[in-house]
């Protein structure tokens, strides 16, 4: 696909999520889509191009860090149910409570007995999700072990991707065939009927970001309410009174560095 024609299904697909986002306040639905995959899968870059468009206070994106200690004594669920949607929003979370089957297992963070249990009881959290009135998608971004290296020693050349490369990352190379071990017995037990996993062909970043879009709006039946609104007319301004403005070598303004 061309750079021209990925931007003009982008922009569609961008003016549809806008509807969604309307069709999601005015009916107050709640929405979580969770967002797993390999690291470098392209997550990121998806939920960036979802959010673009969309305001901040309808669509939020939650990305935890790592949890606290006294975090680490609550119920493991605990600390991603405050940021639950109330009615009339929409809540992506990169990377979520699957953090547990992947690299907490792996590497060792948590228990046998707490894996376990993970296992048993994600299924029927979820299933309690979807009956309190949530609508819950999950997205896994599958990617090749070529591309992901790829892209791995492309962080590293490039100033402004650096951050993205943590000691996790770097462990997680040599724990390929560990993750995919864990990956697919986490959905041996969590890919259920009523909140199955999607999975999305990431190795080329453009295709899975429209696939994902696409798919996403395709999940949530909704319709047009922006053209049956009465159209904004923007009022005329007032005629001024007497206001005058302060002088501007009063005020401390940016460098006008940009010019020209």
């Amino acid at each position: 696909m061309s750079e021209e024609a990925y931007l003009k299904e982008l922009s569609r697909l961008h003016i549809e999520l806008v509807k969604l986002q309307e069709w999601v306040r005015v009916k107050g639905l709640k929405v979580v889509v969770l967002f797993e995959g390999r690291d470098a899968a392209g997550k990121g870059g998806v939920i960036k191009r979802i959010t673009e468009p969309l305001s901040p206070r309808i669509a939020r994106v939650v990305a935890l860090g790592t949890p606290t200690e006294r975090e680490k004594t609550q119920w493991y669920f605990q600390r991603y149910v405050p940021h639950l949607p109330a009615a009339g929003e929409m809540v992506l979370f990169d990377r979520s409570w699957y953090n547990r089957a992947g690299v907490e297992r792996v590497m060792g963070f948590c228990t046998e007995e707490e894996y376990q249990e993970f296992l048993r009881s994600c299924p029927e959290f979820e299933r309690m999700l979807v009956r309190s009135g949530i609508i819950l998608i999950k997205y896994w971004f599958s990617v090749s072990d070529d591309e992901q290296e790829r892209r791995f020693v492309g962080r590293t050349k490039d100033p402004t991707k650096q951050w993205k490369v943590s000691p996790m990352d770097l462990e997680s190379r040599l724990r390929w065939e560990d993750y995919s071990r864990a990956k697919d017995a986490m959905f041996a037990y969590t890919d259920i009927k009523q909140v199955p996993w999607y999975v999305v062909d990431a190795d080329i970043k453009t295709h899975a970001r429209l696939n994902c879009i696409s798919h996403l709006l395709s999940m949530i039946p909704y319709e047009d309410l922006l053209t049956t609104k009465e159209p904004v007319k923007l009022p005329p301004r007032k005629k001024g009174s007497g206001y005058v403005r302060p002088p501007i070598d009063e005020q401390t303004w940016v460098p006008y560095k940009y010019h020209g």
